[in-house]
């Protein structure tokens, strides 16, 4: 079995990453930060499979976005929820470099062969270490900043996944 280290390792990258960006660009305390973490780790699947396949395209994210918002037509509210799956698939392309590889990333409009050989890979024990200390950072960063790690912040993220509505509105000024 071939596997790629970087992929598999940069878990922290990818999670603390999604979550941060996410938190930060749509300030909502109705997205479920934990689907967008699953989301962004989604795709790491493929690489302990000999992958990458379908889930480094682009139309993967897109197909997931396309049912869920026809599975909960006419429920915003769930649609909301349920978005954070293909937003953290998409951003998991952004810190993957997946868009680097045409091929790849343009499947099955580049054809229907995936070059296996050519999908994105971060090889150096050094800049991995990196990447992995800057999602770690990422993540704790926004523990701090939503105050996640207090009693009543941290039972609303763990068993919605939202963040209180006063600390986005807080962290916006």
């Amino acid at each position: 079995m071939r596997l790629h280290l970087g992929s598999l390792i940069m878990l922290l990258w990818f999670a603390g990453l999604s979550f941060i960006i996410v938190a930060t660009v749509f300030a909502s305390p109705a997205i479920d930060y934990r689907l967008v973490v699953i989301g962004s780790l989604v795709p790491v699947i493929e690489m302990v499979l000999e992958g990458p396949w379908v889930l480094h395209s682009l139309l993967a994210p897109v197909l997931v976005m396309g049912f869920v918002m026809i599975a909960f037509q006419g429920k915003r509210l769930k649609q909301r929820k349920w978005l954070g799956i293909p937003i953290g698939m998409f951003l998991y392309l952004f810190l993957d470099r997946a868009w680097t590889k045409a091929g790849l990333f343009w499947w099955p409009l580049s054809g229907f062969q995936i070059d296996k050989a050519n999908a994105p890979t971060w090889e150096q024990p050094v800049v991995l270490v990196v990447m992995e200390a800057t999602g770690l950072l990422a993540a704790s960063y926004g523990v701090r900043k939503y105050k996640i790690y207090e009693k009543e912040n941290m039972k609303l993220f763990l068993r919605t996944g939202r963040i209180q509505r006063q600390m986005m509105q807080g962290n916006q000024k």
